[in-house]
């Protein structure tokens, strides 16, 4: 029998463990960008690609969850993020390599990351389930700061080259966690044989209050991991631009706070969801958000304390909508369907997130790159953000709120 606190916090660890190498190129994207002489739409294409990995990836092997037991998806999946990492530090050279080891560490993650959600909401079921599950997509965001700050802290001691290997040893250290304490299990689809059926994804987009959360979904990652790729290189601009200005704290040891910040705030925005009614309060939050995107980028030349506060800011309400979603999605499958279902989340999300950070960069590059370029490239996220409120009301049981 499954303790359920134990197992909670086990499956928790091995998420944030898998994430090591997740944030490695943003968190030191500006010192890749003087190294290796990218364009801003050529660093965007570098940060987009690892979603790309994701979102391909997502469909097949999270769907497949449905049909054979969990652990043989995620346990060579941690082994791919952890070669990914390596493979990175040895041999990455520009943009192409570069762009290779990060579509196999985003296929890595499309392999531990909603497998992993689908091991938890198998094993621990009830009313609880809903808060567990945010602890998990909480975990995440534990996971990028983890990420962001290992990557800041080992470059000057070891270079990026052995600071990439070394954090490889984190999804090995999520493989072996993840075989130790997840029971095997047959699926209830695993008579079906591997194969999906046309009629499988028919069944699953038929369900509007589950496509209004994809959907939901998509501009959300859309904003998040927008502005996860470029907040420390809009930081570093923000700084460059107070000469004589010294901060105590570096880009990325601020966006790694910035980022912790996001755990709560997605705990907090669920338990409003469950308080208000998760449509209405999802409503509000993506349209607040939005109206904060639209704004941060103007602020670059304003006082840089001010700028970490609305980053601050921003970095939570873009995050108050995660738990809520992913729990709203979940509620809304049923459980011999779930793979499926939240293969088309994942896939739905994550390949907005691969086209957020390609588009960011190309916007910073035909707008000149000054403040209003950054201005206009975040408001790229927040307009898109936003729109997620309409699909969730758009796309609901029967019509009705």
């Amino acid at each position: 029998m499954i303790r359920r606190a134990p197992f909670v916090f086990l499956i928790c660890l091995a998420e944030t463990l898998s994430m090591t190498g997740t944030m490695y190129f943003p968190a030191l994207l500006p010192s890749f960008q003087a190294e290796w002489g990218l364009t801003n739409t050529a660093a965007g294409w570098i940060n987009g690609v690892f979603f790309a990995g994701y979102a391909v990836a997502s469909p097949i092997l999270v769907g497949l969850t449905d049909r054979i037991d969990t652990r043989r998806i995620y346990l060579p999946s941690a082994l791919l993020a952890a070669l990914s990492l390596f493979l990175f530090g040895w041999c990455a050279e520009g943009t192409w390599t570069a762009a290779v080891f990060r579509l196999l560490a985003g296929i890595g993650l499309a392999g531990t990351y909603m497998p992993g959600l689908r091991a938890l909401s198998d094993n621990v079921t009830g009313p609880g389930q809903s808060r567990y599950i945010v602890f998990y997509t909480a975990s995440y965001g534990i996971g990028t700061a983890l990420s962001v700050y290992l990557a800041g802290l080992l470059l000057p001691l070891t270079g990026w080259r052995l600071g990439a290997e070394f954090l490889a040893l984190g999804p090995l250290a999520a493989l072996l966690i993840f075989a130790a304490v997840v029971p095997p299990r047959t699926p209830l689809g695993s008579a079906a044989g591997l194969r999906f059926s046309r009629n499988d994804l028919k069944t699953v987009l038929a369900n509007r209050p589950a496509v209004g959360y994809m959907l939901g979904y998509g501009a959300h990652c859309w904003e998040l991991f927008g502005y996860r790729s470029w907040l420390v290189a809009f930081l570093a601009y923000s700084l460059s631009l107070q000469p004589g200005f010294t901060s105590p704290l570096s880009p990325q040891n601020i966006a790694m706070l910035i980022l912790l910040i996001g755990v709560p705030a997605s705990i907090v925005g669920n338990e409003g969801a469950m308080k208000w009614g998760r449509r209405r309060a999802l409503a509000t939050y993506m349209i607040g958000s939005g109206i904060l995107g639209c704004v941060i980028g103007f602020s670059a030349a304003l006082d840089y304390y001010l700028v970490i506060a609305l980053c601050f800011l921003y970095g939570m309400t873009n995050l108050f909508d995660s738990g809520a979603l992913t729990a709203g999605l979940v509620a809304e499958s049923p459980e011999r369907q779930r793979g499926l279902t939240l293969a088309v989340y994942s896939f739905t999300g994550f390949g907005m997130a691969f086209l957020a950070p390609v588009a960011f960069g190309a916007i910073l590059d035909a707008a000149g790159r000054g403040v209003a370029a950054w201005g206009l490239a975040f408001a790229s996220l927040g307009i898109v953000c936003m729109s997620g409120a309409l699909w969730l009301r758009v796309f609901r049981a029967g019509g009705t709120a």
